[in-house]
């Protein structure tokens, strides 16, 4: 299987990096229809948006993530479209209709990220109980089920925990049934992803650590018969030189805004730390992996097209199924990296298939 390539939507203001640094990249609809558009002539194949309702890190605006997705789905023809969705704030029924919504307007290009929440702050202002870590896993597993049922069944009836359905029908099914993405490093999430979700999603991390990761839910997901796709998590920094990315990394990290990273954190490390085994996402960021808020530079596609093709096939034979992409240029970047980049993956993969055939 060939990799995917996926790029973040900057459907919340201030980019990628929590940084004073000029970034060239916007948030607005006009913006965003420019670069998915780039993106499908570029190579990519997802477009992940965020779901983000309150400024935590100095991120001002945010657009809410599944309209955003049906207006990029009219400007598009080929780009999947995964919008992010949070339980606890919405409710699986409505959300099944919605996305359902964005498969008809897409033909068949709709996908769910089921976002269990890590930010306090978002459920307190809109007056909504905040669950221990493990109990939001558990809401989000029920979440998924409905939307699978709903999904698939003429009419659904689910008695839950969290959720209740009483005989609900859903009209028009999805014409493609919509895949489901998950992240989150705790076992809980782990446990999860191998019950019930289709792709698995990983913080920015050294190969080793995404090996382990990959292999601990692969062996979840055999308990249930079941098999996941694999998605890391990568900012992405391609220059002429080696020298010149480094250079472009160090000036993010120098102009950081300190005080909104230093917010984030006391966030995330919480939310990270809450998990019973203290492992969950962020447990272990320091300040400059927070300065990219998925802990993006740990992946390390930063350096020439070479070199940034070379780490993608070696993250590609420890079971790596897709490179969610990050940029700080969107304009700019998008179209190096189909340019330069997917380019030398594909040539080499192709290697490596012809390799392995002999």
């Amino acid at each position: 299987m060939s990799l995917k390539f996926a790029y973040w939507v900057p459907n919340v203001s201030g980019g990628l990096v929590i940084s004073k640094i000029p970034q060239k990249t916007g948030w607005t609809f006009e913006d965003n229809a420019r670069y998915a558009k780039q993106a499908e002539e570029a190579g990519f194949e997802y477009a992940l948006l965020q779901t983000r309702f309150i400024a935590s890190y100095g991120a001002e605006n945010q657009l809410e993530a599944i309209t955003l997705a049906s207006a990029l789905a009219a400007v598009t023809t080929k780009l999947k479209l995964i919008a992010a969705v949070l339980p606890g704030l919405w409710h699986p029924g409505p959300i099944a209709k919605a996305i359902s919504t964005l498969d008809e307007i897409s033909k068949g290009r709709a996908a769910v990220n089921v976002v269990s929440g890590w930010f306090k702050g978002e459920f307190y202002g809109y007056g909504e109980p905040w669950l221990d870590h493990d109990e939001r896993y558990r809401r989000s597993e029920e979440f998924i089920r409905v939307l699978k049922q709903l999904w698939t069944e003429e009419e659904t009836s689910f008695r839950g925990d969290f959720y209740r359905i009483n005989g609900a029908p859903l009209k028009p099914k999805p014409e493609v049934l919509p895949p489901v993405f998950q992240g989150g490093n705790s076992f809980a999430a782990r446990q999860m992803a191998a019950r019930v979700s289709d792709w698995y999603f990983m913080n920015g991390n050294t190969a080793d650590g995404f090996r382990k990761q990959i292999a601990e839910v692969n062996q979840l997901a055999a308990e249930h018969q079941r098999r996941l796709k694999f998605g890391v998590n990568a900012f992405v920094i391609v220059r002429d030189t080696e020298e010149e990315a480094k250079r472009v990394l160090r000036d993010i990290i120098r102009y950081a805004d300190e005080e909104a990273v230093e917010g984030f954190r006391s966030q995330v490390q919480f939310a990270g730390k809450a998990s019973p085994e203290r492992e969950g996402m962020w447990a272990n960021s320091n300040f400059d992996d927070l300065v990219q808020y998925n802990d993006g530079f740990k992946t390390g596609l930063i350096g020439t097209a070479e070199q940034v093709a070379d780490r993608i096939i070696e993250l590609k034979k420890i079971g790596v199924n897709l490179i969610l992409t990050g940029f700080l240029h969107y304009d700019e970047d998008i179209r190096i990296f189909g340019e330069k980049v997917i380019p030398l993956v594909r040539a080499k993969e192709a290697a490596l298939l012809s390799a392995a055939a002999q």
